[in-house]
């Protein structure tokens, strides 16, 4: 669909909203009518032209005594739906009689076969029809969608001579504009569905290519099954439905594709649904099914050849805790995200409650296939966080480590700001598979595709630039040419190069002994000990020491002596009020003859796992010149991965010369002359 089409439907869809619904809805209420409006429309812009042939099928079938008349009347339609109410909305457009028109709109509403029903109630539109009928405005709404100059099929409206007067419209654009609608809705409203940042065409566009190009002289005339966790309105599917198709048929292949997808949103449910009903695909439509991936996952167990996903980021996910039953994330024991791993059958998957675009990430991986030629592909969008956040250890860095160290990620593409219609942040497409080729293993390509953007004359809400056709081919260019790349670009690395160990650096504590008046006065207001408190005042009052074990030696030999007890409490307390750490003082000891560390003092360093030496190397090369009393806790160390595209395509601003710099000012000066004199009315 060209673009003046496309802004004509929005403008048409905007139109009638404001035609229609002001005064009677607040702005932000809009949706709630528009939206499944303008799916019912479609619905039955498709069914028109059978709706005779329909009519006359059913009053047949009716006489024969056949009941169940979905889906012989949908074969009569020769769609996957139908409707099986005497009336179109055309028709119904004539009704002047606000009763009668609310009367036959309910009807035409429950003539839809089942699998409409199931999408017509995720938009709650019944619940509204009463308010529309009492302010006239139901008739106004459905005149207005059945507008002639307007196409809402996914069949062109063809002149008389057979050229195509006004285009159809697509199932990728129908959820587009849906998208776009909900946006300037929202917009108007100033509010926005946080975490939910819908594909543009052309990073979709982007995806579907690094899925499918890549392994496109492998495609066999096979079945074929693609997946969508969050599926949105099903764009992701649709496109990806399109191009493994092309590619096959231009291989000489013919393949069967099926769609599965899952939403939790009820309007982008009731979207993606509909549009696997208009294309004609009743069953891949129940493959589309309503719930949280998370804690519901509906697709439990199975697995996908292909997975294509923009899972929500930065949004909280402890709705899920609660759908699971459970009160702490440290209680899920979900098998996606709690693996057996490096010998830990605990080993968690699991992110911060406040982001859940990684658990999208390990369900997806949890949904890999083995056992043939392509396995998995897995193309997913993410924000930047997914690259380093969480120290080692943690949920997201073991998923990280799990991916590197399992060979899993092909590439990580950073693609430019500002491309998505309701967030300006940068984003990332994750390339994962379980069947790499000979020359990509046991490495990672990372390409900086930041710059490859061309502006648009109008912005869309935060989107202010596309990547166009020309600028996508160069990023498959560079992806397939791997090590070869032009590095400007594109640079391929171990997998190893991203991990590190996280370890403990220890320092000794050091302690100085100082039984002041000062500090026995606060011993004695904070503890109840006055027999301690007496022999420290007869014996000890104004001792110091820099050997804390040498001091508590005699002290306990002391004590004991006068006929005290002397135990751990008396001991800690000791070392809480008589003593301060001094870089002076000599080494703690402890019981065994251990030193004692620092807890103040202790620091944790990141030793690159490719680092010569090891941990030993890292120490003896990165610690010990510069603090000779420290030492690495080896049993600490804890394997982390992260990564940070700034280190290897960081281009620092060139500096303008000096030269330069003088020339400007001496300019500035020459052009300035004489103008502090005119001011001033004189000489200067």
């Amino acid at each position: 669909m060209n673009q003046s089409t496309y802004n004509s439907l929005k403008s048409f869809i905007w139109g009638i909203a404001n035609d229609c619904l002001v005064d009677v809805y607040d702005v932000g209420d809009y949706r709630k009518i528009i939206l499944p409006m303008f799916v019912i429309r479609r619905f039955d812009a498709v069914l028109e032209p059978k709706h005779e042939a329909v009519m006359k099928a059913k009053e047949q079938f009716t006489k024969a005594g056949i009941t169940e008349l979905d889906a012989a009347l949908a074969s009569v339609a020769e769609q996957a739906f139908v409707n099986k109410s005497d009336f179109t909305l055309t028709d119904l457009k004539s009704r002047t009689n606000q009763q009668q028109l609310k009367k036959d709109f309910i009807e035409y509403l429950d003539g839809f076969s089942e699998n409409v029903q199931v999408i017509i109630n995720k938009f709650h539109i019944r619940n509204e029809i009463g308010r529309l009928s009492e302010q006239d405005r139901l008739g106004l709404l459905i005149e207005k969608f059945v507008d002639p100059r307007i196409n809402l099929s996914n069949r062109p409206v063809l002149n008389e001579d057979g050229s195509v007067k006004i285009e159809a419209l697509d199932n990728h654009t129908m959820g587009t504009l849906f998208e776009e609608v909900i946006r300037m809705f929202n917009e108007e409203t100033n509010v926005t569905d946080a975490g939910r940042h819908f594909t543009p065409r052309d990073i979709v566009e982007l995806i579907a290519d690094l899925a499918f190009i890549p392994v496109q002289d492998k495609i066999q005339s096979t079945t074929y099954r693609i997946y969508d966790g969050a599926c949105g309105t099903g764009g992701m599917l649709t496109v990806g439905d399109e191009h493994i198709k092309k590619l096959a048929k231009e291989q000489g292949k013919k393949v069967s594709i099926h769609l599965y997808g899952q939403e939790n949103a009820d309007e982008t449910y009731a979207i993606a649904r509909a549009d696997m009903l208009v294309k004609g695909e009743g069953k891949e439509s129940d493959q589309i099914r309503f719930g949280s991936t998370i804690s519901d996952d509906k697709f439990a167990k199975e697995e996908f050849d292909f997975m294509l996903s923009n899972p929500p980021f930065g949004t909280p996910w402890k709705t899920d805790l609660k759908a699971w039953g459970i009160g702490k994330k440290d209680e899920i024991s979900d098998s996606r995200f709690i693996i057996n791993y490096d010998d830990n059958s605990e080993y968690s998957l699991i992110p911060d409650i406040g982001d859940p675009q990684m658990l999208f990430l390990a369900n997806n991986i949890s949904k890999m296939k083995t056992t043939t030629e392509l396995g998995s592909r897995i193309i997913e969008v993410h924000n930047g966080s997914s690259l380093f956040t969480g120290k080692a250890g943690s949920g997201p860095s073991n998923l990280r480590r799990y991916i590197f160290e399992q060979d899993l990620c092909e590439a990580i593409i950073a693609i430019p700001e500002n491309m998505f219609y309701n967030t300006g942040i940068g984003t990332y497409l994750w390339v994962l598979t379980n069947k790499k080729d000979e020359k990509r293993k046991g490495k990672v390509q990372l390409i900086d595709a930041t710059s490859m953007k061309e502006p648009l004359r109008k912005n869309l809400g935060d989107k202010n630039c596309e990547m166009t056709q020309k600028m996508r081919e160069k990023v498959m260019e560079l992806y397939l040419a791997f090590d070869k790349a032009d590095s400007e670009y594109s640079k391929a690395f171990l997998n190893e190069e991203f991990g590190f160990y996280q370890v403990e650096v220890n320092r000794p504590l050091r302690l100085r002994v100082n039984v002041s008046d000062e500090a026995l006065e606060e011993f004695k207001n904070s503890v109840e000990d006055d027999e301690f408190y007496d022999f420290l005042m007869t014996n000890e009052k104004d001792t110091e020491s820099t050997n804390f074990n040498s001091f508590i030696g005699k002290l306990e030999k002391s004590a004991k002596k006068a006929g005290l007890k002397w135990t751990k409490k008396r001991e800690n307390a000791i070392r809480k009020y008589f003593t301060t750490t001094d870089e002076n003082a000599d080494v703690v000891l402890d019981k065994k003859g251990n030193i004692e560390p620092d807890n103040n003092l202790k620091d944790t360093e990141q030793v690159p796992l490719l680092y010569d030496g090891g941990i030993t190397g890292f120490f003896e090369n990165e610690v010990k010149p510069y603090v000779e009393d420290a030492w690495i806790n080896e049993d600490s160390a804890v394997i982390g991965y992260e990564l940070s595209f700034t280190k290897y395509f960081y281009k620092p601003v060139q500096l303008r010369d000096l030269s330069d710099i003088i020339a400007d000012i001496r300019a500035i000066e020459q052009s300035t002359d004489g103008l502090l004199a005119s001011i001033i009315g004189g000489e200067v």
